[in-house]
């Protein structure tokens, strides 16, 4: 009987290995989850969310969605919001890809609920594709071929749910190819990236803000 594992490439088993050293933000909670079938002959992939927790007297600011659910919730809340989510996969072609520009490719998927002033900003597209650069820099996660869209999701409710709030949400969906098959820095950098969108402090030195709410 052959095992499984003989199967799986060693360059593929050896970035399997790097993801595990990663030391990701203790806000984020991470779960490996079924991956995509079709996008590569080798897959893992993970999921995140973060969730609210209490600020103390002398917590930083949050802005964002970490703002907004202790607005609503009150300072003592025990968590339990939901202020961002996302996908992280791996994915592995032995063969090569001239897509990708390498035998691996990184595809990461975040959302979060922004306050309407934000979202409303011009300039969240820009600034949501600079969190990703630079995280990736602040890490020093050597990558190239790196592509992606951020998308604004406008929601609004009617009928017997018209007196639900619309929510404005922040999509960024995006991917890049890793410089080596370790991949600890990449996960890393997007794992403070998730943190980001979610409004959570500190922000990594270098990281661009959310751009400032209009004023009429």
């Amino acid at each position: 009987m052959v095992n499984a594992l003989d199967q799986v490439p060693p360059d593929f088993l050896h970035a399997l290995g790097t993801l595990r050293k990663a030391r990701c933000r203790k806000e984020l909670h991470l779960a490996e989850i079924p991956a995509p079938a079709r996008l590569a002959p080798f897959a893992v992939a993970l999921g995140a969310e973060v969730m609210a927790q209490g600020a103390g007297p002398s917590a930083p600011p949050l802005h964002g969605p970490a703002a907004m659910a202790l607005a609503a919730a009150g300072v003592g809340d025990e968590g339990g919001t939901e202020l961002a989510t996302g996908r992280f996969i791996l994915l592995h072609d032995p063969e090569g890809s001239a897509v990708w520009d390498g035998e691996f490719r990184i595809v990461t998927y975040i959302r979060a609920e922004l306050e309407p002033e934000m979202g409303n900003d011009e300039m969240l597209g820009t600034v949501a594709w600079t969190w990703l650069v630079e995280a990736l820099e602040n890490h020093k996660a050597p990558y190239r071929a790196a592509g992606g869209t951020a998308t604004r999701v406008l929601s609004e409710s009617f009928g017997t749910l018209a007196e639900r709030p619309g929510t404005i949400d922040i999509e960024l969906r995006a991917s890049w190819t890793p410089a080596t098959p370790d991949v600890t820095a990449h996960l890393e950098a997007w794992s403070d990236m998730v943190c980001t969108f979610a409004g959570l402090p500190p922000l990594p030195e270098g990281v661009t803000p959310l751009p400032q709410r209009r004023r009429s």
